[in-house]
């Protein structure tokens, strides 16, 4: 049996590993352009993990008894159990992943894809932006233990002076989130190979334990959600089923089993009863089983076991009312269990340090955690429950302060946007019926099978430093605008070129696609180094929704005319729709989303009709994080739907019907939402699908969708340029399930982080698909 020890009063379930100015990053893209070697990354990998660990202690983790997650990753966690279970699928045999650089090279080629494979297939990691790589299960997928990198990190650590504790995402939840691979047969599950991993996950943690590792963190949110393929009470019984393997093995590590992302306040008691030596609750997001802590039925399923209560928020940066977290901690501690003070889910959702941004206004600062504040946080509240309320009585106090000036600070409430949003009605979020735009929006000319991209255009090292120099005030507003002026005319000129039916402005004077907004609107801050990792390489910036939210002046107009000006051809006027501006932000916490969405759906109304008034007559309003924010408890699912939709139809439902009203999806299950998505009516909904070859159109078709679809047939988040033969037959498979009149070409997902060498060869081959099916129709 493990060593008996416990942890102290204070731990993080992990922390972010891009680095504070994105070391690893650059790192690992140096690599992949062969300017580094593979020990140079894993040398830049080592000191960003060992600068990790002392941060930690520094804010207060203690170094000893396994407080210090071990959370690194060079692109994703999944992806890194599928390599610790060996579990690589059969279309990758022929990768080469011997040599120094072998098992560096499979992991890319399987996150990234080359010349000759399609890379797995990405999709949201939960109700996150985070995106994770899609295991590939069959019932002849090989498992077998390849702990190499945990062990190196704990061998790393102990090195270091620091007993740290590996993270591995939990064999449920990995096999919850795979997908069935091609070769698999009919109703087979990746679930159905449960024994099997398990027998694998005991070897990874006999060697960790050989290693010298005292705990070992697996995260089980698969306990939390009610979107999987199985029941959430068939998810806890598969987690019993587990870990009575893993908790009986005779060699291995103290267990903490995490259940973070939401409310497992039903499954607590069970998971308090489990052989492992710790649990931990997601306490902002979920609850505690109220009346089995009252009736002492939780205390005594955790006798033995600690609980790490999660109440430091991990998914949001407003600090947290410590006072009102050590009260639930000290019921907790009451009624007999014993407690760690953690945070609710990884701290990989939020950026490094508050003490890095030199430009937020000081007051809005005060009000913000970052990952090392929630840190220093946790230890405080760590120092109370160790030596009592009076010894944090000072900081308690503070927070109470910062609170109440946050409430009364100007901005937050502002009475004039209040009142136009709670008059918005019905009528307001209802445009005219589908036939009477369909016959109007015949006047734009749009062929069958029409070709447009989703809306960016790659940006250029050109394009970033001129940015860059107008930001510094070494380009004054009118060449910096020439210079904008001058990129747009080149990105329409190569769209009409390649031959594209409906054109965009490719959006080099956007930073990003929530960040330009955000600093054009009032109640948003922006960042200078708020990083946060959502896919590999791929970080963004997420503004900070801090008050009420107003438009005080038009924002894309000029851009979007300035392009269709150049044009006979439709240009698509470009925007974010209001649920993903809040899910890709930090978001206030002190009122419904659903308030804040309204107030920033009638600022984009407002910008839609001076778009249609400019002579633009296709806009697109982008929501790809439709479904990622769909609350994980199916019990809330309601009510989200309900507003998410109602804003994107209070932002557009203004518009004539000769205007043709576009969005775009990510990365999404959207079986689960297709009423929703019809519920939008837009006029053409674009969607990712090359990965999953078309498989994302059948629920479509099966629903009877009746309005313009476009699912993607060039996944622009590989190097990969599909051929046009690849993206023909993706166009003839959404054929098959969509009627030709309804379907539109397009990319997956805006073209931003490509170069141009492989975008124009990529959307050639796409037109050249579409005329060949469109041809093929006639």
């Amino acid at each position: 049996m493990p060593i008996s020890r416990s942890l102290p009063a204070a731990t993080i379930l992990g922390y972010p590993r891009i680095g504070r100015r994105r070391e690893l990053k650059r790192a690992v893209e140096a690599y992949w352009k062969g300017d580094v070697d593979a020990a140079e990354l894993r040398r830049v990998a080592s000191e960003l993990r060992a600068g990790t660990r002392a941060r930690l202690v520094e804010l207060g983790l203690p170094a000893a008894g396994g407080a210090v997650p071990e959370s690194f990753s060079f692109y994703d966690q999944v992806l890194d159990a599928t390599l610790a279970l060996s579990a690589v699928p059969g279309r990758f045999a022929d990768v080469d992943g011997s040599g120094d650089d072998g098992d560096l090279a499979r992991y890319f080629a399987l996150a990234r894809g080359d010349r000759d494979h399609q890379p797995l297939e990405m999709t949201k990691w939960f109700d996150t932006n985070y995106h994770y790589s899609v295991p590939e299960i069959d019932e002849r997928t090989p498992f077998a233990a390849n702990p190499a990198w945990l062990v190196g990190q704990v061998s790393e650590a102990r090195e270091q002076g620091v007993e740290s504790r590996p993270v591995i995402v939990g064999p449920v939840t990995y096999l919850l989130l795979a997908k069935a691979s091609d070769e698999a047969g009919e109703g087979f599950r990746p679930i159905d190979r449960l024994d099997d991993v398990v027998a694998v996950y005991a070897e990874i943690l006999r060697a960790l334990a050989e290693a010298g590792a005292t705990w070992v963190q697996l995260d089980e949110p698969a306990l939390v959600s009610d979107s999987l393929a199985v029941p959430r009470s068939e998810v806890l019984a598969l987690v019993e089923r587990a870990y009575a393997v893993l908790g009986g093995a005779e060699e291995r590590p103290s267990i903490l089993l995490a259940a973070p992302y939401g409310d497992s306040a039903e499954a607590l008691v069970r998971l308090g009863s489990l052989p492992v030596e710790a649990v931990q609750a997601d306490l902002v997001r979920g609850a505690l089983p109220q009346a089995a802590l009252e009736s002492g039925e939780l205390a005594r399923a955790f006798a033995g076991t600690q609980l790490v209560a999660g109440v430091v928020d991990g998914r949001n940066i407003w600090r947290t009312d410590l006072r009102a977290a050590f009260d639930r901690l000290g019921a907790l501690q009451a009624a007999g269990i014993e407690v760690v003070v953690g945070t609710s889910n990884n701290l990989q959702h939020v950026p490094h340090d508050v003490g890095d941004e030199s430009k937020l206004d000081a007051r809005l600062k005060s009000w913000l955690a970052f990952a090392d504040q929630k840190v220093a946080q946790v230890a405080v509240l760590a120092r109370g429950l160790v030596e009592g309320a009076e010894a944090i009585e000072a900081e308690l106090a503070e927070t109470d302060r910062v609170l109440a000036d946050r409430a009364a600070a100007p901005g937050v409430r502002v009475d004039a946007v209040r009142a136009r949003a709670e008059a918005a009605g019905d009528d307001d979020r209802r445009r005219a019926d589908e036939q009477t735009r369909r016959d109007a929006q015949r006047a734009l000319g749009i062929p069958r099978f029409a070709t447009t991209t989703i809306g960016s255009f790659p940006q250029t090292g050109e394009i970033r430093r001129a940015r860059a120099a107008f930001t510094r005030g070494e380009l004054t507003q009118e060449e910096y605008h020439e210079f904008l002026r001058a990129e747009i005319e080149r990105v329409i000129r190569l769209q009409e070129e390649i031959g594209l039916d409906v054109l965009v402005h490719g959006e080099a004077e956007r930073n990003d696609m929530v960040q330009y907004f955000a600093e054009n609107l009032d109640g948003f801050a922006v960042t200078e180094n708020g990083w946060v990792q959502s896919y590999g390489t791929r970080a963004t910036r997420p503004s900070i929704l801090w008050g009420d939210v107003s438009r005080p002046a038009p924002i894309t107009v000029e851009w979007s005319s300035f392009a269709q000006s150049l044009t006979e051809r439709p240009v698509k006027g470009m925007l974010t729709g209001p649920v993903t501006i809040l899910a890709w932000s930090f978001v206030r916490d002190d009122q419904p989303l659903g308030d804040t969405a309204a107030q920033v759906a009638l600022a984009l109304r407002d910008e839609i009709d001076d778009l249609v008034s400019a002579g633009i007559r296709i806009v697109q309003v982008d929501e790809p994080a439709l479904r990622e924010l769909l609350p994980l408890d199916a019990g809330r699912q309601a009510d989200y739907l309900e507003w998410s939709v109602g804003s994107f139809r209070l932002a557009t439902s203004g518009a004539e019907p000769e205007v043709q009203i576009h969005t775009h999806l990510c990365y999404s299950e959207f079986g689960e939402i297709i009423d929703a998505i019809d519920g939008l009516a837009a006029d053409v909904t674009s969607i990712e699908a090359a990965r999953s070859r078309m498989d994302v159109v059948e629920p479509l078709g099966e629903h009877g969708y009746s309005r313009g679809i476009g699912p993607g047939v060039y996944d622009i988040h590989s190097p990969r340029v599909p051929s046009v033969e690849e993206q023909t037959e993706l166009i003839r498979i959404a054929a098959e399930r969509i009627p030709g009149e309804q379907l539109w070409v397009n990319p997956d997902c805006g073209l931003k982080t490509r170069g141009y060498e492989e975008t124009v060869a990529s959307l050639t081959n796409l037109v050249r698909a579409a005329q060949a099916v469109r041809a093929a129709a006639v």
